[in-house]
């Protein structure tokens, strides 16, 4: 089945928390969800199940774990167990309940920026310290972790987990099999406990290799907390469902314990079913999907290339979301936002809400037709030249 990723779809009006932003002439390019409809297999689904009539409490069966098991197996090359599963009604929660299970009140929990705006929020709602491991740009245009700087800070005394984003946002890095190795290297070493966002881990290439943060659980001895949602890569954000990942019992007790504490053990039938269709019937619509994102982000890059307005687009190897410097235009990353939403009518994502890292960038989501996008940049280009 060929599936029609050109259509405008109208979310305005709606309960659409990217549109219902913005004013009606506001192209709204930033929150990380697609203007895709999502496959029709998962629609069909949802409706066989809303015609029930009936949505009251929900128990979570085994084809949903099943679903996870097979998929990731297929994808990833890992064989998880069910009791290693636990359900969720999203990544960010899942954040939440296991640094908490992990850490006391003023432990430090180490994230390499620019990353992810909510590990700050959820690490400073636990009560715990942010460090900073910054990433590094190499040749101008390709980000890398910095391993000495790493050690020193996985060194303190109060250093208890590392929060990876893996695939990384807003950079887009697919970090290799080498790079992880060597972290969780260095993490072995100091004790530390890894947490690891895998959201993105489907949004990428069909030729490119993911490495799973599972790869190295033995390595870790076990010291690994791993997140997984069809929520990013089939557009099913609003459906709220997610998968914490813990080998190691003690570890998924005292995680399974902060779930109930903050009442986070209840879930959404939508989210279940969503899932289960999404891994067991839609590889085809991901595939499809993917490329179209490709296509748009070389699209976006011949577009600068083209029209020179000191506007640089980093490589994309992973997630629908386009990083972009803006350093040769001398004029600060929401300064920028501002002007281009006020004089453009497009919103993006300021760089420094990834962190002090993302100064001088700008996120820009490529899940959207490609009509729109031209529109948009466009906008962004006249906005860039009167400066």
């Amino acid at each position: 089945m060929i599936y029609d990723f050109d259509a405008i779809n109208n979310r305005r009006g709606g309960l659409s928390y990217k549109y219902n932003a913005v004013e009606n002439d506001v192209l709204p390019l930033w929150v990380a969800d697609m203007d895709f409809k999502c496959a029709p297999e998962i629609t069909s689904a949802l409706n066989e199940f809303v015609n029930t009539g009936i949505y009251g409490y929900t128990s979570v069966p085994d084809s949903y774990y099943q679903a996870y098991i097979d998929w990731f197996y297929k994808r990833d090359g890992i064989l998880h167990q069910k009791e290693s599963l636990i359900c969720v009604p999203g990544i960010v929660p899942a954040i939440s309940a296991t640094i908490k299970a992990l850490t006391l009140p003023g432990d430090q929990v180490i994230i390499q920026s620019p990353v992810y705006n909510c590990f700050f929020s959820s690490i400073r709602n636990c009560g715990c310290e942010t460090v900073d491991n910054e990433l590094f740009i190499k040749n101008n245009c390709h980000y890398e972790m910095d391993l000495e700087d790493l050690e020193q800070k996985l060194s303190a005394s109060r250093a208890r987990i590392l929060l990876l984003c893996n695939p990384q946002n807003p950079s887009g890095r697919l970090w290799s099999f080498d790079e992880l190795k060597n972290l969780a290297l260095i993490c072995k070493k100091h004790h530390i406990y890894v947490i690891s966002d895998e959201i993105h881990c489907d949004v990428r290439d069909e030729n490119s290799k993911f490495t799973s943060m599972a790869h190295f659980y033995d390595l870790l001895e076990n010291r690994l907390v791993i997140f997984k949602s069809a929520s990013k890569a089939f557009n099913l954000a609003g459906l709220q469902n997610a998968c914490i990942i813990a080998r190691d019992p003690f570890i998924r007790e005292r995680i399974d314990r902060q779930v109930n504490i903050n009442e986070i053990c209840d879930v959404n039938p939508f989210g279940i079913i969503g899932a289960i269709t999404a891994f067991n019937k839609c590889e085809s619509w991901l595939i499809q999907m993917n490329k179209y994102v490709k296509n748009n982000y070389l699209f976006l890059k011949d577009f600068f290339e083209n029209n020179p307005c000191g506007i640089k687009v980093f490589p994309l190897e992973s997630t629908y979301l386009s990083w972009l410097s803006i350093k040769d235009l001398n004029i600060s990353s929401k300064d920028f936002c501002k002007k281009l939403y006020k004089e453009g009518r497009v919103l993006l994502n300021e760089g420094t809400e990834y962190g002090k890292g993302g100064e001088g960038f700008i996120r820009l989501n490529l899940a959207l037709p490609k009509t729109v996008l031209n529109e948009a940049l466009i906008r962004i280009l006249k906005t860039a030249k009167s400066i």
